[in-house]
């Protein structure tokens, strides 16, 4: 077995652990008549159950690696974040995940840029720094964006995602930190991506833009 096949199963295993547990969860907040826990836990395990089923069918192949980063990512932040309430329980939660956002985003749009720059049917090419300044560019406006909906939510929903504190109720302190932590995760991925490309160092992104070619060989010319 290979290791894409590897990485392939592990998701899978991910992907049963992880619903598992939160149906489970679900059958005890039903017995406690915990709707809205219920709901936001039959929602992620559906989004997650989703987003496996299709991945495979969708026109652009993602590597394995990258879908359990993000699966694991999904879970800690809605289900164990919102849901556990391990954004209250834990201080260092919500910082630790908006810097592994910052990765996760650079990565994917370190992807999404390369396949523009080696593809052959693309009549330009873009040099490493530029490919880094817009992977860095891409995880800052995703979170930009992010913290843009968790205050919508706040407002119209009156939810607390901006973990409005006594000393802050606006949010705003736990929105420009959220920021700085994602900026700094996109930096230094994108960083390593750039000094891959600069200085032709092998590294896990070099391992995942070749699996992405080879899941991919119709965005890219022999």
């Amino acid at each position: 077995m290979n290791q894409l096949d590897a990485a392939s199963r592990i998701k899978r295993w991910i992907v049963f652990a992880i619903v598992t547990l939160m149906a489970i969860d679900l059958v005890v907040v039903v017995s406690e008549k915990q709707w809205l826990s219920a709901f936001l836990i039959l929602t992620i395990a559906l989004l997650i159950l989703l987003v496996t089923l299709f991945s495979d069918r969708l026109a652009v192949q993602i590597p394995a690696e990258f879908q359990i980063l993000a699966l694991v990512f999904v879970f800690s932040a809605l289900f164990l974040g919102e849901v556990r309430s391990y954004y209250e329980k834990i201080w260092w939660w919500d910082i630790a995940l908006h810097s592994t956002s910052g990765l996760l985003m650079g990565i994917l749009g370190f992807l999404l840029v390369y396949v523009l720059n080696a593809s052959e049917k693309i009549a330009f090419s873009m040099t490493p720094r530029f490919l880094a300044f817009f992977a860095f560019m891409f995880a800052v406006a995703v979170g930009t964006l992010w913290e843009i909906f968790e205050y919508l939510m706040d407002t119209i929903f009156g939810a607390n995602m901006q973990k409005a504190m006594f000393d802050d109720p606006s949010g705003l302190t736990d929105t420009m930190w959220d920021m700085i932590v994602n900026a700094i995760g996109a930096a230094f991925i994108s960083t390593l991506g750039w000094w891959y490309m600069k200085r032709k160092r092998r590294s896990f992104i070099d391992v995942w833009i070749q699996k992405f070619i080879q899941r991919n060989p119709d965005l890219f010319e022999s």
